[in-house]
């Protein structure tokens, strides 16, 4: 099987390590091209992966053509490629506010069709994506692409109408809980710490306390009632977020990023 990515930046680039690190494809199983040469050179030399410039060359080649290029670029790309994808190549779209049928149509015809919205911890092997298929694609080339997106981190499967709050809870979120983090580590720096430190303290309070749900399975409430002792610390600091509106903001910025994507 052959896999082919048109656009080789930092999602594919976490997508190819993320597989070749499973096992779950070897160098000689993919082809990407990029613009530039550099970029071509960087990724064959890095995963040992064949890299080109035409973008209609890895089109032909590929039984799964992942699209990894951003969304303003797909008319220009869709054109180059639309005559040399095979009927049976399944077509992976990686944009947001892209639908199949917008896809499709840019095509000109039907195709086979996974949508994916994988987000940034991809790029060390925790990534989090939501993937969605049309009626054209077997369950066992799905389960072929779900193998593939889950060498990354977690998959799931869900349905097309949910691929936008995807995109808002996972796919925007790194960057909200960046800036938690950041904030979180200037409260400590106002407190006298340095700055290195603050952020290694914030970071790692947030992956261990994303761990502890995970594993434990408890209802984040839950979770956050047991650090809440009483008249203590925690509930003072809790009681200050909820006055300045922390949780409303928080689910206003998930709102904004999925308005924004149906948008697109």
């Amino acid at each position: 099987m052959k896999i082919g990515f048109i656009g080789m930046g930092n999602m594919a680039k976490a997508m190819i390590g993320g597989m070749l690190a499973k096992g779950v494809a070897a160098g000689e199983d993919i082809i990407g091209s990029a613009k530039t040469e550099a970029t071509r050179q960087e990724m064959a030399c890095r995963y040992g992966i064949e890299t080109v410039a035409d973008n209609g060359k890895v089109a032909e080649d590929a039984d799964i053509l992942v699209l990894a290029v951003k969304p303003q670029l797909f008319g220009e790309v869709i054109l180059q490629i639309r005559d040399k994808v095979r009927e049976d190549t399944v077509v992976v779209s990686i944009a947001a506010g892209k639908t199949m049928e917008e896809i499709e149509s840019l095509f000109g015809r039907s195709l086979k069709l996974v949508r994916c919205m994988p987000n940034t911890p991809a790029l060390v092997g925790e990534g989090c994506s939501g993937v969605c298929r049309n009626e054209r694609v077997t369950q066992e080339e799905m389960a072929e692409c779900m193998e593939l997106i889950g060498s990354f981190g977690m998959a799931r499967e869900v349905p097309e109408r949910l691929i936008n709050a995807v995109a808002g809870v996972s796919g925007c979120s790194p960057a909200y809980v960046f800036l938690f983090i950041e904030a979180l580590a200037d409260g400590a720096v106002a407190a006298g710490m340095m700055r290195k430190d603050a952020y290694t303290f914030a970071a790692q309070a947030v992956m261990g306390s994303a761990k502890l749900m995970l594993d434990t399975g408890k209802h984040p409430g839950e979770l956050k009632d047991m650090v809440c002792s009483p008249a203590g610390t925690t509930i003072e600091g809790v009681r200050l977020l909820e006055e300045r509106g922390f949780r409303g903001a928080v689910m206003d910025a998930v709102k904004a990023s999925v308005e924004k994507a149906e948008s697109m």
